[in-house]
């Protein structure tokens, strides 16, 4: 029912007046003419396939991205983002535009249920400067950044099961891009460019390897969250270590939905960075991240190892699956009477409910 149905209906009998009736209707037609503004069409891929939109999307999290719009993949029928990046170095663009394609050719085949999927990539040269486009997937329910804060504004503290979840999702994504030949190192892993779904799933976006933030216009302006970068930033060739020195800072950003910075300003010291990792009550948990920032990253474990770490690894879970994998075989061969582990295991698989198996087997997919 209309703002304007319920004034003359929660009103005298009398017929309403011009002025109780102008307000709302003037509100409803800036709503609509706000609305058509937004999903006005700017311009649209070589392809045509993608349209952008007025409506700008605050997802500005990779260091370097001048602009995000909301886009509409008329393939698909699904809104995307349209992200921009302005070349500073235009003398040396030709020589960008192929580092751009080795690395982006390579993020469009990444196929991952917790990286953001990139979708498509082009330049666009014209006198007045020299852009990157590409456009990856739109994760509407925000920023995990965004999920921490609401979080700690209702005065709630995290739930350890939530953690854990998180982290392995997280770490499951890592170690897939890392296991790529070459590797591929995230560079810019913070909770802003980690995102949470409405059903819980985590996904790492901004995979903006340093071939675009080191050319990029706005590259050095944003400072907020230096804490996440590795110490040998800027010092030596990072290495895939970097990401797991940033993941240590996420796993305890997420433990305490916050790290306090000193004062106000947005800066983190290593000072607080101790104080917030004393805070933490579960040993495991602090053993964990502590391994993670480790100064030397030769120090540092992988993404793989970090998965089978005990803070996180649940060996329960696979002593029930190893013993649901020898029944089901064993069965096939040998009577259950011949059959040694059958009377072991039968009775522990019988008691497990089936549903939570059939979700950790889809967790493991």
């Amino acid at each position: 029912m209309s703002s304007t149905t319920q004034q003359v209906q929660s009103g005298p009998s009398v017929s309403p007046s011009v002025s109780s009736v102008q307000p709302s209707t003037i509100s409803a037609t800036e709503d609509e003419d706000e609305s058509e503004d937004e999903s006005y069409i700017l311009e649209e891929s070589p392809c045509g396939r993608w349209q952008k939109r007025k409506e700008e999307v605050n997802q500005r999290n990779v260091p370097g991205i001048d602009a995000a719009y909301l886009a509409m993949d008329t393939e698909e029928g699904v809104e995307v983002v349209w992200n921009e990046v302005k070349i500073s170095e235009r003398k040396n663009f030709k020589m960008l535009e192929e580092k751009v394609e080795a690395v982006f050719d390579n993020l469009i085949h990444l196929e991952h249920a917790n990286i953001v999927k990139f979708h498509k990539y082009w330049a666009d040269k014209k006198d007045n400067g020299a852009r990157v486009i590409f456009i990856t997937e739109y994760m509407s329910s925000g920023s995990l950044k965004q999920f921490l804060k609401k979080t700690k504004k209702n005065h709630k503290t995290m739930n350890e099961k939530a953690w854990k979840r998180w982290c392995t999702q997280i770490l499951s994504a890592l170690s897939y891009l890392h296991s790529c030949d070459p590797p591929i190192i995230h560079g810019n892993l913070t909770c802003d460019t980690v995102f949470i779904q409405h059903n819980g799933l985590i996904k790492i976006g901004s995979v903006a390897p340093d071939t675009i933030n080191n050319h990029v216009k706005t590259c050095t302006e944003e400072q907020k969250n230096l804490h996440f970068f590795a110490p040998e930033y800027g010092d030596v060739e990072v290495t895939t270590a970097a990401d797991i020195y940033s993941f240590g800072m996420c796993a305890l950003e997420m433990a305490l939905l916050e790290i306090q910075g000193n004062g106000d300003s947005s800066y983190v010291s290593q000072e607080a960075i101790n104080n917030a990792i004393q805070l933490l009550e579960d040993p495991l948990q602090r053993e964990l991240i502590q391994k993670c920032l480790e100064c030397d990253p030769r120090a540092r474990p992988t993404a793989r190892e970090l998965l089978f770490n005990q803070a996180l690894f649940e060996v329960p879970l696979l002593k029930l699956l190893a013993a649901h994998c020898i029944v089901s075989h064993q069965r096939k061969s040998l009577p259950p009477s011949k059959n040694k582990y059958y009377s072991l295991f039968f009775c522990r698989l019988s008691q497990f409910p089936a549903l939570e198996l059939d979700k950790f087997l889809e967790d493991v997919r």
